[in-house]
């Protein structure tokens, strides 16, 4: 028998044809049997879902990682899931904090470091992936008695309020003036366009960056 609805005819649901609510009701009462039938006997698991004793014992143990920081090699050893941000944090000994983590679903920049030369988001890339490569963050441009061109220029624009985003933005900066030496504004802002200031500081940012490459002219 048809329903109507605002004015609308609607089709009866049947179980030769069913609807996509019945649909996604079925579904969900399968997951959560399935989510049970774990919890109650985690035996049953293994079996059910075709995995060995072996890839348990991956999933669950940590690994060791050697890790490529800023020309040193460090180690640790974590979970094959564990961020490179979570790994560089957390995990080191000494730590490296100067990545941020803030949004940690690659939104934001904050945690903007270099993997060989190129910007990635940390919270986004797995430590065992970034094992072999050359990592480079923050604390690898400079020093505070030694900075580079965009950490110079950052403090003389005053181009910082709160601080959390700087790491991203000085880390992408410094990787854009390494492959263009003498961007436009518009470049300056696409090559940022990843990361995000709450304290709404990009025009200095902006100029910093501009004023950082013509610091590394006369260097």
């Amino acid at each position: 028998m048809t329903k109507k609805r605002d004015g609308q005819t609607e089709r009866p649901e049947s179980a030769t044809d069913p609807s996509r609510r019945r649909f996604l009701k079925g579904m969900g009462l399968a997951g959560a049997g399935a989510a049970i039938i774990d919890l109650l006997d985690p035996e049953l698991a293994p079996a059910r879902e075709g995995s060995s004793e072996a890839d348990r014992q991956l999933i669950s143990d940590t690994v060791e990682v050697s890790l490529f920081v800023n020309g040193q090699r460090r180690t640790a050893r974590v979970e094959p899931r564990t961020t490179l941000l979570t790994a560089l944090r957390e995990y080191l000994d000494p730590p490296i904090t100067g990545p941020k983590l803030v949004c940690d679903m690659g939104a934001c920049g904050a945690c903007t470091v270099l993997l060989d030369d190129k910007p990635v988001y940390a919270c986004l890339v797995l430590a065992v992936d970034a094992v072999g490569k050359r990592i480079t963050t923050v604390e690898g441009l400079g020093t505070p008695e030694k900075m580079n061109a965009v950490q110079q220029a950052f403090v003389e624009k005053d181009a910082l309020m709160c601080g959390f985003c700087t790491p991203g933005f000085v880390t992408a900066i410094s990787a854009l003036l390494r492959r263009n030496p003498h961007p436009t504004l518009d470049e300056v802002r696409e090559a940022c366009q990843g990361n995000f200031c709450r304290c709404g500081t990009y025009p200095r940012v902006f100029e910093a960056a501009l004023a950082a490459a013509q610091m590394k002219d006369r260097e």
